[in-house]
């Protein structure tokens, strides 16, 4: 197959439009709108002990829980999103300052899988994605991206969202029906899938969201960065499904003591190092072109000003 992300050879694009479109960019806005939209209602009609590592219940324990979600994993694809914006409009102090400020979750503690209620570093991180997405909207829209290797996409999503049934059930706040694929069970008098947000759902929605983000790396004027970013993205967010599937549905029913390291921070184990690799391999598999074309672009004097970026 073509390389999903490679640039346009026949002209496609060659009279549209100079920059890259945000067409997909506001499909991965809906998305996390609608998953931070049932951590409130969820955490807010769930009692905190049937959910993971909250406290806080109603109304405000709902909002808190979705405050975290604009953390985590919200601000990873933000900062994605506010590369593609940069690449359209060029780099402004917002676009810096909503990367610096969604950056703060890697530092220890502003998101603790051990306990995820808020706390006010939690606005930090927020501020950063709610301007991304400020930025998003004031940049317009231009329409969509490149539909070749859309079969792939599609493909690894339906896969991966199957894989995530159980979790997107207790997203909703509900257990998946018994005699069917991944079915509830029980381990140690606890539910094997509890409810509420697990981050194999957030690994889900990291790589769909990257898979369609992708699809506007043809139209950027130096595509290589958020090529090399989504590459990796996609990798660790299949990483934590595995991570979550491997130790609900196999360690908790007994059938391996052996479990899948989490990858949830950066790690110097075995499984960092095969999520770096995975993302390599990806890139090189399917958006390397992206970044010979972008060195043509660069060469040629037509790649700047008003028809940066337009393959002829």
């Amino acid at each position: 197959m073509e390389n999903a992300g490679s640039g346009p050879r026949d002209g496609q694009f060659s009279q549209g439009s100079a920059r890259p479109g945000l067409a997909e960019a506001y499909v991965v806005w809906a998305l996390f709108g609608v998953a931070a939209l049932l951590d409130v209602i969820t955490y807010s009609r769930i009692r905190p002990e049937d959910l993971y590592h909250t406290s806080h219940g109603g109304l405000g324990g709902g909002l808190g829980r979705a405050l975290v979600f604009l953390n985590y994993p919200t601000a990873l694809i933000a900062i994605a999103i506010v590369v593609l914006v940069a690449d359209r409009t060029r780099w402004t102090w917002p676009a810096v300052l909503a990367v610096a400020l969604c950056a703060v979750i890697v530092v220890p503690g502003v998101v603790d899988q051990s306990d995820l209620d808020a706390t006010w570093i939690n606005v930090v991180p927020a501020l950063g994605v709610l301007i991304a997405f400020a930025l998003t909207v004031r940049s317009g829209r231009d329409g969509w991206g490149d539909p070749r290797g859309d079969a792939i996409r599609i493909a690894a999503a339906v896969a991966l969202t199957i894989l995530a049934l159980p979790w997107l059930f207790a997203q909703l706040g509900f257990y998946i029906p018994g005699g069917i694929f991944l079915a509830h069970e029980r381990y140690h008098g606890a539910a094997v899938v509890h409810l509420g947000e697990h981050h194999g759902f957030e690994g889900l929605l990291l790589v769909v969201s990257a898979l369609l983000l992708s699809r506007q790396l043809p139209r950027m004027r130096r595509p290589t960065p958020l090529a090399v970013y989504l590459s990796l993205m996609i990798a660790y967010g299949i990483g934590n499904m595995a991570n979550d599937a491997w130790y609900e549905q196999l360690v908790k029913r007994g059938w391996s003591d052996w479990r899948i390291p989490g990858v949830m921070r950066p790690d110097l184990t075995w499984m960092w190092g095969l999520v770096i690799l995975v993302g390599v391999a990806i890139y090189g598999l399917f958006w390397r072109e992206v970044g010979r074309d972008e060195a043509r672009k660069v060469g040629d004097p037509r790649g700047s000003g008003g028809e940066a970026g337009v393959t002829r």
